[in-house]
């Protein structure tokens, strides 16, 4: 069941039985839960005592995830054996009296290629605790291991960390690169996506470039004179594609490299040169051939995230330093930009932090909302604008009240200033919605 099963049908009387329940954005293994935290503690005093084994096995409870049934591990005549999935691919492996050892498989090898051992030795390079290797079955792999003495809860933390998150990245973006020598493996696990939602993604993602281009292609923005409001249209335009498409492999990569490439500070170029390398980018994702961004559609489970831990007080200091834009650009009929500054702010936080999970079901509610056509064709069945376009102040109104309420105990203080919205137009809201959640008080008891 969804969250937003729970939401709506306390509230509002409106059930929405059989809606999807599809998960958004980037998974985040920073909401722990007190079990988790208790088989840490456990898996760190065994480890001081010399019981290796019973480390490793509590390892694997702080690991598991029960909403994503991420973790199997058993226990058989003094050896450990474990399976930890992360997106498409699934990490194995075992302990006991003399090693840690972890293996995820990435492709099978149907030939050698010199400037594929020529990536995969550059990647070596690149990594602290795993290494590509070969197994008996012709398979590439990424491998992991470790004196059973040695492998305490901190190092296996980190190292299984960079093995399966580079497991799953780089299998999208070598089979794509290499097809020619290299075919998948071990991808049954898997959910693969509908066609109609892979079509629907497929649209989104060109619709939403093309009108980028299009704005950008009017009089009225001249990237040379208002190179901000270029960026903010296009970073708004890559976190938005990022986190509601979901997508893996290349175009993953693609929008963390326009991320990257936009924010780094080494030869730090102009932002008018950025921003024609974000519009360059984006067009080439908009070129590519469907098939090849329907292959990335799908589904799995995880067990790492890369999203960094963070406070309300980060998204109170964002909202701050981003939000106050708006009026200029609203005031001198830059509606489009105006609009783009609320989605830039939600999709920054979402893209970057893990934020406090009333915040991030809030944002999520915020993207709701400015994009309710894409959850309706997604079948979603609640709404959230009106026939007019307009945010729909009932809905809304009913959805966080029940964001309230589910965390009351674990933030009594979470009284958003609903009176405060405004529910004129989709820009107003934006910019009265996020000064809604600025206020907010997460002050645990």
């Amino acid at each position: 069941m969804s969250i937003w099963d729970t939401l709506f049908r306390r509230t509002t009387g409106y059930d929405p039985h059989g809606e999807p329940g599809f998960r958004f954005g980037r998974y985040t293994d920073a909401y722990k839960t007190k079990a988790n935290y208790l088989a840490w503690d456990e898996a760190l005093a065994a480890f001081e005592d010399g019981q290796f084994i019973e480390s490793c096995t509590a390892f694997m409870r702080y690991l598991l995830d029960e909403k994503e049934d991420n973790v199997q591990f058993q226990v058989e005549e003094e050896k450990l054996y474990f399976e930890v999935y992360q997106g498409s691919k699934r990490v194995t492996g075992f302990a006991d009296t003399e090693q840690f050892r972890a293996t995820a498989k990435i492709a099978k090898l149907d030939g050698q290629q010199v400037e594929l051992l020529r990536r995969l030795t550059s990647l070596n390079y690149e990594m602290k605790y795993s290494r590509f290797a070969i197994d008996g079955e012709n398979c590439l792999c990424i491998v992991f291991d470790s004196p059973i003495n040695d492998a305490s809860p901190h190092k296996l933390y980190h190292a299984l960390k960079e093995l399966a998150l580079g497991a799953d990245k780089q299998d999208d973006l070598l089979l794509e690169e290499f097809s020619d020598y290299l075919s998948p493996t071990e991808i049954t696990h898997l959910e693969q996506q509908k066609p109609a939602h892979k079509a629907l993604k497929l649209s989104f993602l060109d619709t939403h470039i093309q009108a980028v281009i299009d704005d950008l292609g009017t009089n009225q923005i001249n990237p040379e004179e208002n190179p901000g409001a270029v960026a903010y249209l296009l970073l708004d335009l890559v976190y938005r594609l990022d986190y509601l498409l979901i997508p893996e492999g290349h175009t993953m990569e693609a929008l963390e490299r326009m991320h990257r490439m936009y924010f780094s500070r080494e030869g730090e170029q102009p932002v008018t040169y950025k921003n024609v390398r974000l519009l360059s980018e984006l067009q080439t994702l908009q070129r590519r051939a469907p098939e090849s961004f329907d292959e990335e559609l799908y589904g799995g489970k995880s067990t790492f995230g890369i999203t960094l831990p963070a406070n309300h007080d980060r998204l109170t200091s964002l909202i701050d330093s981003e939000l106050p834009n708006m009026d200029w650009y609203q005031d001198n009929g830059y509606q489009t930009v105006a609009a783009a500054i609320p989605g830039y702010i939600a999709g920054y936080a979402l893209f970057n932090y893990a934020v406090p999970p009333p915040d991030k079901l809030l944002l999520e509610l915020f993207y709701r909302v400015v994009e309710d056509d894409y959850f309706q064709r997604l079948g979603y069945n609640q709404q959230f604008l009106d026939q007019n376009g307009r945010p729909a102040r009932r809905a809304i109104r009913a959805a966080i009240a029940n964001v309230t309420d589910r965390f009351e105990d674990e933030y009594p203080r979470l009284r958003p200033a609903v009176s405060q919205l405004s529910f004129d137009n989709v820009v107003d809201f934006g910019r009265s919605y996020l000064r809604m959640m600025r206020e907010l008080d997460l002050t645990k008891p």
